[in-house]
């Protein structure tokens, strides 16, 4: 099951006349994985979104969700994905209980124990009108829509705009939960520290390309840290020069400092069959930086 690809999209493009906004997107989203769509404002992301869920067509290619054509099997479909919006809109003399129970009837129905615990968990009052809510507490009715059907595939678009940190922090569990009961999350951000606490996969996406599809473990080895290494004998420093990743060595009797991009198992082997390490620092990788760099490259080719 965990192997099984729940949405995948082959060659999926979209024009707006002379706009491209996705092009030649190629995506293969696993069952139990939280995959992180990231990318800044206007690269694509809600334009594929909108485009899995059949809301508009693409210009070419194709997106499967649960194997199924989103465009020939939406109606089907539909049954099996909790959807929130980037641009969630709600009646506003609703209360929130009312707009739950509307969708819940769309639905078929709902678990109202259910219910009743995500609104706990999320610190949200379905007594209020709609209208009366601030932007992150209508966000919240949103994401109970998305969730109180225990769907099969979610698919949130900036989830947590609004949100207050603890609630941000309980949305991330909530969709933790979800991945564990193999499910499958698509999580479309333009924050990288949301992705990152969460996501399995990240997909980052510019200018409507597809950059990189990478694990964030894969992202953290590849980034820059500054290490420090304390040792019980002097240390040469042409031992440390010679291992790929590692740049900008500094030297002082029984210590070492440098920059080093690989990846830490390979550098502790050479290092540990060399000399007697007592003590180790290491300044946790930048993926901020390294979510930049791709996107800077990609302005370059462009």
């Amino acid at each position: 099951m965990e192997n099984q690809s729940v949405i995948q999209t082959k060659g999926l493009t979209k024009h707006y006349g002379n706009v491209r906004a996705v092009m030649d997107l190629n995506l293969d989203i696993k069952a139990g994985e939280i995959f992180g769509f990231l990318g800044p404002n206007g690269a694509g992301k809600t334009t594929t979104i909108r485009t899995l869920l059949d809301e508009i067509r693409p210009t070419s290619g194709q997106a499967m969700i649960l194997g199924l054509d989103t465009h020939k099997k939406v109606v089907e479909i539909r049954k099996h994905i909790g959807y929130l919006p980037g641009d969630l809109t709600m009646y506003p003399n609703l209360t929130g209980k009312d707009t739950i129970t509307y969708f819940a009837n769309l639905r078929g129905g709902v678990d109202w124990l259910y219910v009743d615990c995500l609104a706990e968990r999320l610190d949200a009052d379905l007594s209020k009108k709609v209208g009366d809510l601030s932007s992150g507490n209508r966000q919240k009715i949103g994401l109970i829509q998305a969730f109180m059907n225990l769907p099969e595939v979610l698919i949130l678009d900036e989830p947590s705009s609004g949100l207050d940190p603890l609630v941000q922090r309980e949305l991330q569990e909530m969709m933790r939960e979800v991945a564990d009961e193999g499910h499958t999350v698509f999580l479309s951000s333009h924050t990288l520290s949301e992705v990152q606490r969460v996501a399995d996969r990240v997909g980052i996406i510019r200018h409507g390309k597809l950059i990189v599809v990478e694990s964030i473990s894969d992202l953290r080895s590849k980034a820059v840290r500054q290490i420090e290494l304390d040792f019980s004998t002097p240390v040469e420093a042409g031992v440390f020069e010679a291992v790929p990743g590692v740049r900008d060595v500094s030297v002082e009797n029984h210590r070492v400092v440098f920059s080093y991009d690989g990846k830490m198992d390979v550098l502790l082997r050479v290092v540990m069959d060399r000399y007697d390490v007592i003590d180790i620092h290491t300044q946790e990788a930048d993926l901020e930086e390294i979510f930049l760099t791709y996107y800077r490259d990609e302005e370059v080719a462009l």
